[in-house]
């Protein structure tokens, strides 16, 4: 009586028709990459070789990063920074292996460049176009997973909720079982009942998954229920009620044979440090070459507006709360702050220099952080780090503000290009910094580094 048999299929031809995308993709970018460099010649032998390689590499590769499953619900930036990830490391692999058979000089450069390139550009268009036709079909009622919830509390509700204001995930509630007291008016045509009665109308009709959202203080009715549901072939998915919580990062990981649900972790973990680390190194050492002259000319600048050293160096707190030196170029005259002490900047502060007003204003002061970036004290985008004297008394007053430290501090983050940065209110810069941390991606990094230089609030409360 199910349509499990009937959606495995689907989704068994769907992910062969990726891999057969992904596949011409791949010979489709290396032919485009070609006609540059040769022209109409025709292709040599030894790159027809490399070519078929590459493709049984990039089906393996691919499978190994899990980019062959049901992306259903799941924010589509994970999967194209799997893709790229995943295409990336089949690009080095191929090169690692044309390096040590000392291949490499058979194959034009020119023609590894634009391959690697336009293969990307092509993979990650594929993918998210694929994504929003699927996207368009669920809403519109093709390709539909029907489910029945099962309830206990307010979860349920939020579930139900949830689903209903994302057509786009495909997943259709078509029962909704509590031994709650509920307004059955707002479930619509929804089949509706207590969970006594739960797998009698499983047993006779199309369900293709069971989602149990009730608490996790009631883990014997939950056990009870999935007893009984081993009479169905349905798969059955857990929703708990975790969303009274502060949660950064949360998912499941299997460890030592155990499912381990991680409640607040840092996402810079695996392949993920290893990307961020990247970026900062490449980010930091460009800007740094490509700055050096307006370094030196701001050297300068605050050298001559008043005496002492050029940068100003204070305390910081980065990732897991461990301390750093921070660099900056001085806007105040030397000992500004023997008297008053740490103090927070506010509009109108009188103790920079007019040298050191301009350089807070367009923020320039903030440049020789690019070398701490560098040396890995911080990262490019990231909460902005503060001193270990705020640290402590803003711990006790704002909820979550020691869950910012959970990856480095950066030059720029979400909270800056919002603008919310300087004298404003604190708790909604702590709140853009964990949106940041449970979203991360290396698009959203990009995305604000891009609003960094061309954002219109990005200075805002800059001083």
């Amino acid at each position: 009586m199910h349509s499990h048999g009937f959606i495995q299929e689907h989704s068994g031809a769907l992910i062969w028709l990726m891999r057969l995308l992904d596949c011409l993709i791949l010979l489709g970018a290396s032919l485009v990459a070609y006609l540059p460099v040769f022209g109409t010649a025709p292709l040599p032998a030894h790159y027809q070789v490399a070519l078929l390689f590459s493709v049984l590499l990039l089906i393996v590769v691919f499978h190994a990063f899990s980019l062959y499953r049901a992306w259903r619900g799941i924010d589509y930036t994970q999967e194209l920074t799997a893709t790229l990830l995943a295409w990336t490391t089949v690009f080095a692999i191929l090169v690692f292996l044309s390096f040590i058979t000392k291949s490499s000089v058979l194959f034009s450069r020119a023609w590894l460049v634009m391959w690697f390139t336009f293969g990307a550009v092509a993979l990650l268009l594929a993918r998210y176009t694929l994504r929003k036709i699927l996207q368009k079909l669920r809403g519109r009622g093709f390709n539909l997973r029907h489910i029945a919830i099962i309830a206990s509390g307010e979860i349920g509700n939020h579930v139900l909720d949830r689903l209903r204001a994302a057509p786009e995930t495909g997943f259709n509630v078509r029962a909704y079982f509590t031994d709650d007291q509920i307004d059955t008016g707002t479930l619509g045509k929804i089949t509706h009942g207590p969970i006594s009665e739960a797998l009698s109308y499983l047993e006779l009709n199309a369900i293709d998954q069971v989602w149990l959202a009730m608490p996790l203080r009631q883990a014997d009715v939950i056990e009870t229920v999935v007893n009984r549901l081993k009479n169905v072939a349905i798969d059955v998915r857990l929703v708990p009620d975790l969303f009274g919580f502060r949660l950064i990062n949360h998912s499941i990981s299997p460890i030592a044979g155990l499912s381990v649900v991680n409640l607040s972790i840092s996402p810079m973990e695996g392949v993920n440090r290893w990307v961020k680390a990247i970026e900062d190194k490449a980010v930091s050492a460009l800007v740094l070459l490509l700055i050096s002259p307006v370094f030196l000319t701001i050297a300068t600048a605050v050298r001559v507006s008043s005496p002492g050293p050029v940068f100003y160096r204070q305390k910081r707190l980065s990732w897991n709360g461990r301390a750093f030196t921070m660099y900056k170029f001085r806007t105040m005259p030397v000992n500004s702050e023997q008297e008053t002490g740490a103090v927070w900047t506010t509009d109108g502060d009188s103790r920079p220099t007019a040298v050191g007003v301009f350089l807070r204003k367009t923020s320039l002061d903030e440049l020789p952080q690019f070398w701490n970036v560098l040396r890995g004290d911080m990262s490019v985008v990231g909460p902005r780090p503060e001193r270990p004297v705020f640290v402590d008394k803003f711990k006790e007053e704002i909820p979550g503000y020691m869950q910012k430290h959970m990856v480095k501090a950066g030059i720029t983050g979400w909270a800056q290009v919002n603008g919310w940065r300087g004298d404003t209110d604190l708790q909604s810069r702590v709140e853009h910094d964990l949106y940041y941390i449970d979203n991360w991606s290396l698009w959203l990094d990009l995305r604000i580094m891009l609003l960094t230089v061309f954002g219109r609030r990005v200075h805002n409360n800059a001083y």
